[in-house]
């Protein structure tokens, strides 16, 4: 499942939704998606799989230190923007070169116009530092809780191995080297909250120079409905929604709009 196959299903999904009357709202989701919606993302070539395996040949024989070399002399943009060990994204740039001519750091900044969603309006909820941190350790403390590791034990057992974008992903990494290279729970889990502390900072830099976007301050005491009252209101506002007596819609209390 393809950034293009999402961008297809969701263009058809809100002609759909809008067919009937209603508007939609897209909630979460991974910022390249959210950029492919906003800006008609070029999604490049497909994945070229020989290629790949001989690259995956390559680096067994010269190491990834060497790939990254590889990559600095066709696209240095992309070369110093990666972790000199990130396989995964050297080999897809390496791979849009290979089949286009063209870096994919110049591709990335290529929007197809005409694709791109309109009337749009993006908020990002952004919490003071100090609850973000709280937010995050609680959450990763319930992630252990409830079974992180013994769900990636579990994957082991059944398929052998974990896929390499699986191990990409900040608790799963951690909790296979928990398992496999004996690394302390106690220590796995604070890993795993530096790391993604690490990762909401990158966010939230990525939302703020997303020029679509809204940013909601937060506060430990706001509650649900009233961070969806003034999202409401700042919609209406920019597109002109207005309801009885020319002032913004607000919400009941019971989720409807009154």
């Amino acid at each position: 499942f393809s950034i293009s196959d999402y961008t297809r299903r969701a263009h058809e999904t809100i002609a759909e939704i809008r067919s009937r009357g209603r508007e939609v709202l897209f909630v979460g989701g991974t910022s390249l998606y959210l950029k492919a919606m906003l800006r008609g993302l070029d999604p490049g070539p497909p994945a070229d799989w020989e290629f790949r395996r001989e690259v995956d040949a390559e680096v067994e024989r010269v190491g990834i230190e060497a790939l990254h070399e590889r990559l600095r002399q066709v696209d240095p943009l992309s070369a110093a923007k990666l972790h000199p060990h990130d396989k995964r994204r050297i080999i897809r740039a390496l791979e849009v070169f290979r089949a286009t001519g063209q870096p994919i750091s110049h591709r990335q900044m290529q929007f197809d116009e005409g694709a791109a969603a309109e009337g749009c309006r993006v908020f990002a909820l952004f919490w003071p530092r100090a609850e973000l941190h709280r937010r995050i350790e609680t959450r990763v403390d319930r992630m252990f809780a409830e079974g992180l590791v013994d769900e990636v034990r579990g994957l082991l057992a059944r398929f052998g191995s974990i896929s390499r974008t699986a191990t990409q992903a900040v608790g799963y990494r951690e909790a296979l080297a928990h398992l496999e290279q004996h690394v302390p729970l106690d220590r796995t889990i604070e890993t795993v909250k530096a790391r993604t502390r690490q990762f909401a900072r990158r966010q939230e830099t990525w939302f703020r120079s997303l020029s679509e976007c809204r940013r909601v301050a937060m506060t430990p005491d706001a509650t649900p409905a009233e961070v969806v009252e003034q999202i409401v209101a700042d919609v209406y506002r920019v597109f002109d929604g207005r309801g009885s007596g020319g002032t913004p819609r607000v919400f009941d209390g019971r989720g409807r709009l009154a």
